[in-house]
């Protein structure tokens, strides 16, 4: 198996003074402030977010009716790509506004420590644009890490693995739907109460388990699917799916982000050997909503065939398929996989240093404790501690107050998040795209995940990003040559 894997956050915003309305207009204008050096625009001729795994094409994309009612048609950008604001930084990674969201996606990664890197330093690069925005405008402008404004829109984290064009997509959904509905137990960003309507609880697992509707669809924004099935693979797509998770929550604790990835990554790699789960749920969306509201931490969900199992087995069927896979450089993952578990069996609260929805929960239940509040009274309150939670900034967020305690655990150094902002991972394709924004970003007339067009001698001229190289010759020699035609040149060698 081959493991490639990067996240796509959506990074809540507000504005000092400003209504939802403003934030369309806010988020663009926080991008347009990133100071390093990038390439644009990005080349959307490449994408369709209609095509559909299960092999046709959508007529159009279900829109999210909370979100529209905000737009100001008198404040649109006078193009998708003005709109959008598209950034290709040097580290590989995109930057871009996505409706009223400052996104980060990182480059492509093959390794965990990466990944968690070049995420948590998508937190800082966000951040800093907000600030000199902030600073432009003369108001406060917050960055936070969540899924939810808790008025009923959401925002997502997605990801993205690579997986054989071989593997049958009914396969696909039959195996990873119960996984997907079962992994918020151990990476879960936690949330106070919830916004379906009918539906009361005070404190749940998952942000984004509430916004759940069907198994299976393209959609991203309205009417959200479980297992998303939209078929842009941004690479060769006789060869490869591009799985695109979206069941999945934001996480501020680097434990969580890589457990989240590993495991996931794990899974795509047992499908792909013809492995079926012996675990199906009954109805995998009502059980990612019953696991993330259930009080009780048992988490009991039904199985097609009748039976009754704790979630937590759930995913130990799964965690015993990657065991018997044994693939190369999984033990750090399938060891942590299965701490977890145990844990989460024997005392969820051991996971306080690890998990955030554990160390979010145990912030509050001090905070209730301490104040004399009430979950349903002081919901308010309690909603503005867990956004500060979330909140990107070190100096205010509760989260990194806990690890400038010691008190959450952290996987990567401070030195290897700023190599991030401006190194690609070297053994991806990430490499060349990061290469070429840094050096030859004048002559980028579109870029995108898999190539773009370069202006060699007035004339524009189309190149692939190759899958497979020897990635750091290639790098320097986009980085060393002094004319354009060599660098298309490099290119096509592979």
């Amino acid at each position: 198996m081959t493991s490639l894997f990067g996240f796509e956050t959506e990074y809540g915003i507000t504005v000092e003074g400003a209504d939802a309305s403003a934030l369309v207009t806010a988020s663009r204008e926080v991008v347009k402030c990133y100071p390093g050096r990038y390439a644009a625009p990005w080349n959307y001729k490449s994408e369709d977010p209609r095509n559909d795994q299960r092999g046709f094409h959508v007529a159009r994309l279900s829109q999210d009716p909370v979100d529209a009612q905000f737009d100001r048609p008198g404040e649109r950008a006078a193009s998708p790509q003005e709109d959008r604001c598209d950034h290709v930084l040097t580290n590989g990674a995109r930057l871009y506004n996505d409706h009223g969201h400052p996104e980060y996606s990182t480059p492509e990664c093959s390794d965990l420590r990466a990944l968690v890197a070049h995420d948590k330093v998508g937190e800082r690069i966000v951040l800093e644009c907000a600030q000199i925005y902030g600073e432009k405008i003369g108001k406060t402008v917050e960055i936070w890490k969540n899924n939810t404004d808790f008025h009923g829109a959401s925002y997502g984290s997605h990801e993205s693995y690579l997986l054989q064009r071989r593997v049958s997509w009914d396969e696909v959904v039959y195996s990873l739907a119960p996984f997907l509905a079962t992994r918020i137990l151990f990476c879960g960003a936690g949330k106070v109460g919830t916004e379906e309507r009918g539906v009361e609880c005070d404190f749940q697992l998952s942000q984004r388990a509430d916004f759940f509707q069907v198994l299976q669809s393209v959609d991203t924004l309205h009417n959200r699917p479980l297992v998303n099935t939209r078929d842009e693979p941004h690479g060769d797509a006789r060869k490869f799916r591009r799985l695109h998770v979206i069941a999945g929550d934001a996480n501020m604790s680097e434990w969580a982000i890589a457990l989240r990835a590993g495991t996931t990554n794990l899974v795509a790699a047992l499908i792909e050997s013809g492995w079926k789960t012996p675990v199906a749920l009954k109805d995998a969306v009502k059980s990612i909503k019953a696991v993330s509201r259930d009080a009780s931490w048992k988490w009991p969900v039904e199985l097609e065939n009748g039976e009754i199992l704790s979630a937590i087995d759930v995913q130990r069927a799964y965690l015993r398929g990657a065991q018997e896979l044994n693939l190369l450089r999984s033990d750090w993952i399938l060891g942590e996989w299965t701490d977890a578990l145990d844990a989460l069996e024997r005392d969820p609260w051991e996971l306080h240093n690890r998990a955030d929805w554990v160390a979010k929960r145990a912030l509050l239940e001090q905070f209730i404790e301490s104040e004399n509040l009430d979950w349903k009274r002081d919901r308010e309150t309690l909603q503005s501690l867990d956004l500060a939670y979330s909140n990107v900034d070190p100096e205010i967020s509760l989260y990194y107050g806990l690890v400038e305690a010691g008190e959450m655990q952290t996987l990567v150094s401070e030195a290897e998040i700023e190599a991030a902002r401006i190194q690609p991972p070297p053994n991806t394709r990430a490499a060349l795209r990061g290469a070429l924004a840094e050096k030859w970003a004048e002559h980028i007339k579109a870029i995108s995940w898999g190539g773009g067009i370069l202006e060699v001698a007035g004339h524009k001229r189309r190149f692939a990003l190759p899958e497979e190289a020897d990635f750091a010759f290639l790098t320097a020699k986009i980085r060393t040559t002094t004319d354009a035609e060599t660098v298309l040149a490099t290119l096509h060698q592979r």
